[in-house]
């Protein structure tokens, strides 16, 4: 559950609507990521589950997965096989193709990607990198186009010698933005509060992520002890689920802040904008991100957002709508947030010139028609 596959289905549900016939090739539904999967149901666009396919490497499964989406891809004969994510990306870019030429009846199918973040990173060995750089180079030469999610997705690839840069384009990954949008009653949000014991006079400060590695919550955490010795009225809102909630929880226990920093566990989507709008402040402290689709998602609900210079960040926060802050620098994460505690007109200033600012850019239609337009042209050719 997470922004590359609400992109994947707001761009199936889209372009079923323009007419194109359809076909989501999806692993199935795991743990939390059930409810997103709901969403498929009752759809103009069929879907196909592979069962094997999975997010983590495995040799075995992966091969099962490969043989099976390359059989459906030579059943639908598709004149667009659209990949996302890292692991689908490279096995269906790969079936793809295997099958293309006039023999399976694909000899015009064009074969197009999305980048919503790339798996090599600093924060990894350089041998692990490079052998995801490679499989990628190798899945380049098997792809005729590239849609990434930030400009500096684009730039990553190209610096690393994936693509060729007449084969990029950019459309920000579209949020269903009426839920962000639409008024939230101040009842709602006092029973939000009340859910989580934050009292109706606390200033927020809401971060919505999973509890995982480099997602940032040890510099929040980190933060929160100074700030939370100057600001008796702030609390920290943690919004997902991860492999590292126990251990943030027993954390923040053995600093004392139990009252200052609370966990809601996972929550339905649908309750992202209540969760954000219940807030004052959106601290987002992840260290690698295509571009984070909870910068945009707070900038509907008008609130200022503050997050580590990383990756697509800038190319929606600047000194108008949030603080951008040097990636792992607790002292410029902390004044930025007091400095936005202290403000509440600033808060709202930011917040109202966020929302003008992505309201276009990343509204479903803006993307659906960027992809529409990249299928176009490639199938002129």
């Amino acid at each position: 559950m997470g922004g590359a596959q609400e992109n994947t289905l707001i761009t199936c549900r889209l372009l079923a609507e323009r007419g194109y016939d359809v076909t989501l090739i999806t692993g199935p539904a795991l743990g939390p990521e059930g409810e997103l999967f709901e969403q498929t149901r009752d759809q103009k666009y069929k879907t196909i589950v592979v069962d094997k396919l999975r997010r983590a490497i495995c040799p075995v499964y992966d091969s099962i997965s490969f043989l099976q989406i390359r059989e459906h891809l030579r059943r639908l004969k598709s004149d667009i096989v659209h990949t996302h994510s890292a692991k689908a990306g490279i096995l269906g870019r790969f079936a793809a193709y295997s099958i293309r030429g006039a023999q399976y009846g694909m000899r015009n199918t064009r074969i197009v990607h999305t980048i919503h973040g790339l798996a090599f990173h600093p924060y990894q060995s350089d041998m692990l990198n490079k052998f995801y750089i490679s499989i990628e180079k190798a899945a380049a030469k098997r792809t005729d186009f590239f849609i990434s999610v930030a400009d500096a997705m684009t730039n990553q690839a190209l610096a690393t010698g994936i693509g060729e840069p007449d084969k990029f384009v950019t459309a920000y990954s579209a949020i269903e933005e009426d839920d962000f949008l639409q008024p939230i009653s101040g009842e709602q949000k006092k029973q939000f509060r009340q859910k989580y014991g934050i009292s109706e006079n606390a200033v927020v400060l809401v971060t919505v992520a999973r509890l995982f590695m480099l997602k940032g919550h040890d510099y929040i955490i980190e933060s929160a002890k100074t700030l939370s010795k100057k600001y008796e009225n702030v609390v920290w809102l943690f919004v997902g689920e991860g492999n590292l909630s126990e251990h943030y929880k027993q954390q923040v226990s053995q600093l004392g802040l139990s009252e200052r920093i609370k966990f809601t566990g996972l929550i339905s989507p649908r309750l992202i904008p209540l969760a954000i709008a219940s807030s004052d402040i959106l601290v987002h402290c992840s260290l690698r991100e295509g571009l984070a689709r909870t910068l945009p998602q707070a900038m509907l609900c008008g609130r200022p957002a503050i997050s580590f210079d990383v990756d697509g960040a800038r190319e929606v926060l600047n000194e108008n709508t949030g603080r951008l802050v040097e990636p792992k620098n607790i002292e410029q994460l902390t004044q930025a947030c007091a400095e936005l505690i202290e403000n509440k007109d600033l808060r709202e200033k930011l917040g109202a010139a966020g929302r003008e600012s992505v309201k276009d850019k990343f509204a479903p239609k803006t993307m659906v028609d960027a992809i529409e337009a990249v299928y176009q042209k490639l199938l002129q050719q």
